[in-house]
Order: C-alpha cells, then structure tokens, then sequence
C-alpha cells in the first residue's frame, strides 16, 4: 500500500496483515480483513479505513483488540487503533478489474427486484461502477440496505399459506402454538424456532404463515423467507459476482429470517460457514430466526457441531405423521376450498387410505374432483380407487412386526432376544412398549397376533403397551420424539 502513511508504515501494515491472516485463517481473513486499509497515523493512534458501518461493527467486537495488539508489536509506537467508515472509491481502470460491469444485487427468493436493480440487468449502471451510492461515514448497514431491496423481502411468501388455512390437530398443535408466538413477538421469544417433520406435513406452510403474520401485525417488518438452497445459490453468486458484503448486509440486517429444509447445506462447508456468522449476527442484533428441516438438530448428518448446537438453542418443535381426525379436517377443509361437495364416505375412504403426508392427500382429493369435473360425473369411492390406483398401492406397503422390532433394537440398542425376553428392566421394557405401539398402529395385526411375536404375551399386555405408550409420548417429549423418529424411518 503507498499513500501517506509512507513505506515504513506501509511495510508494517504488511506484517500485521499477516500476521492476522495467520491467526485467523484464510476465510476470516479474506471475509473480514482483507478490505481493511491503513491510511493515517495519528499521533499514536492507527487510522484504518472499513468499507461499510456493518463491517466496522464486526471487526471492532471480532478483531479490533488482536489489530492493536499486532500493531503494538510490530510498531511500539502505536499505541491504538481507531475504524473509520470510508467506502472505497475505485478509479475506472480498478473499477472494471474488481467487478463485472453489470451484476444484480442479492434479492429476497422470489422477490421482485427493485428498479435500481433492473438499471444494472439492463447495462444502466448506477454511480460508482455498479455501486448504489455509498452512504455518508457513520450510516448504519441497515439503512444501506434498506431503501429498495429490504421492502421486497415479504414478495415470496406464499399467499395460499396463511395460519387461517392451516388445519390444527394433535400432532402439529404445539408447532403452530409456537409459530404463532414468534410470528406476532418483534422480540423473539425463543431463537431460533426449529420446525421438523417429514415430507408434507406442513413445516413450509407455517414458516409462509409466519412472515404473513408478521408482516400483518407490523408492516415496516422487515422480512426474509428462503430455502436453504437458494441461501447457498446467492452465497455462491456474491462470491463469483463480488460482492459478498453485499450479501452479507442484506441478510444480516433484516428482522425475522426463515430458512426452509437448512438439511441441505451439509457437506457444504463455505455455504455452512457464511450460515453460521449470519445466525449469529442475527442473533446478537435480536432478529428472529426459523429454522426447518427433516429432522431435529442432533440428527442432522453433515452439518458442523457448532451449527447444530445453535440450532438447538431456542425451541425445537416436531410436526408428527397426521392422525386420522387430522387427516380428515384437511380433507375436508380441502373441498370447501376447491368450493365442492364430496360425500363424507369419500373423504373418510381417502383418511383411511392415503396417510404418507398431507401433500399427497391433497393432490388425491385435487385429482378426484378435476376428473368428476372434466368427465361430469359425481364424486365416488368408486371412481376414487380407480383414479388413485396408483397412489392406494403406493400406501398399501405395510411393514412387519419383525421390521419394527429390528428398527426399534437398533435405535435403542438392544438385542432381537430383548423383544421377546421376560426382562422387566425399564431400559428392555420400555422399548418393547414402543415395539408392540408401532406394531399396533404401523399394521393390520390383531391384538393375539401382535402379543405372540413378543415371547407369546397375552393380547391385553399388549393392550397396556399401547395405552402406556399413547400417555408416555404426551408428557414425555424425548419419547414422544423417539416413536415419531422410527415411525418415519419405518414408513420410508
């Protein structure tokens, strides 16, 4: 670096960049000190120049203390260090080297992108080369980010996904209890929320209802809904484009944060990595933050302690496979909606019938009544079984007793002779319970039929099993967690 600090102090400034580089690592370094810039020595006070007041902030809670340290070592003389907010301004020859002429800024997923944007798509570039104005020394991240893109955030969200549509049952009632609280609480009351259950029970449509209801109760609310893999895409294209302070003030400086299915970042460390500083930047600034994925935080294969940890921090919520009833509601609620009359035998055949997840009774019941509509006939079990011929047979497999005595010995480590044994021990006990529970409720066996794969036990021993095991998994989460984790192994 040359200018007026001089080449003495400039070589310094050299030895302190690697030193930091050495302390810190590559990807801090290249995140967070690399654009950093000495520019004036005031008396014994170091002047550096950041590009924006984020940054400053960062660097001064993260790096500030080893800058000065580095400084002091190098330079006895330097005493201090001090961070100004000074937008870097390139001439036209360095402004072309550093970035493509035109690139979009990062915007909300599906959300439309603001006039200014539009400019740079179409080759009219705003001031400083594809550059918004830098906003004067001491003005926050938030307002640099604000104007334009942060009143698009709400532009994705789903308007079919409403708490209003929403069905309640049993299995989801304390999920949407607690989507409701983060929804209308500007402080969060827990953080994150991490919302998990399998495919198409309803974990992407809360997280829609959320940001409705949010953005309902306040509208200046700032609000950002985003799968896992769009948050990597727009990672991976501020990196090529750039730009990554500019991904980084946009999601840092919002108010509520939802991230749907975060279970596909892993194995991918740079995405994992920019993940992890953006959920605690958002935290430390008491932004609220929802989280799903397929399953809770502990079992999330490939993902870095360290995130897994923080995803368990706040309030963990699973979505259980729905029960009949539920199914039911939303079979019918379904049909008011698609503004039909479906006889209730319909409906009940098809509860009974179809119970992977929500999303596929749903598209039964579309395809039942588009077909009695095209053909203008009325709405039948008969026509049901043949227009879902392939579904019913899809949901037909049935697993077996042995399947969910294996499934139950593994996750608990046992033995197959625990299963049948006369051990009364509550760590032998307790699973066998939840072995004759899913047996009673995953397949067609009568109660005898059950009692005898488990050492020849009498039908009402299996009967208590099942009771015990219905009270258990209501005051006892970890349980309750447990059964509904082999009830989605076993289905799949």
């Amino acid at each position: 670096m040359t200018g007026p600090l001089g080449v003495e102090l400039t070589q310094q400034w050299s030895r302190v960049r690697g030193l930091l580089r050495a302390e810190f690592g590559d990807t801090a370094y290249s995140t967070w000190l690399r654009p950093l810039e000495a520019i004036a020595l005031d008396g014994d006070r170091m002047r550096i120049a950041v590009p924006t007041q984020f940054m400053r902030d960062w660097v001064v809670n993260n790096y500030a203390d080893r800058i000065r340290a580095h400084w002091t070592s190098v330079n006895p003389a330097i005493r201090s260090v001090a961070l100004d907010v000074r937008p870097a301004r390139l001439d036209d020859g360095a402004r072309s080297a550093a970035r493509p002429a035109a690139k979009p800024r990062i915007v909300a997923d599906n959300a439309r992108q603001p006039e200014a944007v539009r400019s740079e798509a179409d080759g009219r570039q705003p001031p400083m080369g594809g550059r918004a104005e830098s906003p004067d020394v001491g003005q926050s991240a938030d307002r640099q980010a604000a104007p334009a893109e942060l009143a698009e955030f709400g532009a994705g969200l789903d308007p079919r996904f409403t708490f209003d549509t929403f069905i309640v049952g049993k299995p989801n009632e304390f999920a949407v209890a607690a989507a409701e609280r983060m929804a209308l609480s500007s402080t969060p009351p827990f953080n994150p929320l991490f919302l998990y259950g399998g495919v198409g029970l309803g974990k992407t449509h809360l997280m829609h209802a959320i940001g409705w209801r949010a953005k309902q109760n306040d509208p200046d609310r700032r609000v950002v809904y985003l799968s896992a893999e769009k948050f990597m895409y727009q990672f991976v294209r501020a990196i090529r484009q750039r730009d990554t302070m500019g991904f980084k003030e946009m999601f840092r400086s919002v108010d509520l944060l939802m991230v749907d299915d975060v279970q596909f970042i892993s194995g991918k460390d740079s995405t994992q990595e920019e993940f992890f500083h953006t959920f605690n930047a958002l935290a430390e600034r008491g932004s609220s933050i929802v989280i799903s994925a397929d399953r809770s935080p502990s079992d999330l294969a490939g993902l870095e302690e360290r995130i897994r940890s923080r995803l368990g921090w706040g309030l963990v919520a699973d979505i259980h496979p729905t029960t009949y009833e539920l199914r039911l509601g939303i079979l019918q609620a379904k049909a008011e909606q698609l503004g039909v009359e479906v006889e209730p035998e319909v409906t009940e055949f098809l509860a009974h019938r179809i119970t992977s997840n929500v999303r596929e009774l749903e598209g039964a019941l579309n395809r039942i009544v588009h077909q009695a509509t095209l053909i203008r006939r009325p709405v039948s079990i008969e026509m049901a079984q043949d227009v879902l011929r392939d579904l019913l047979r899809s949901n037909e497999r049935r697993v077996t007793i042995e399947e969910i005595q294996r499934a139950v010995v593994e996750h608990f480590q046992l033995k197959m002779a625990d299963m049948s044994s006369t051990r009364r021990a509550r760590a032998v006990a307790r699973p066998r319970q939840v072995a004759m529970y899913l047996a009673k409720q995953l397949t067609p066996r009568s109660l005898p039929e059950i009692g005898k794969k488990f050492g020849n036990r009498d039908h009402t021993t299996v009967m208590h099993a099942v009771k015990q095991i219905e009270k258990l998994c209501e005051e006892d989460r970890s349980l309750a967690e447990d059964v509904a984790s082999l009830k989605r192994r076993l289905a799949g």
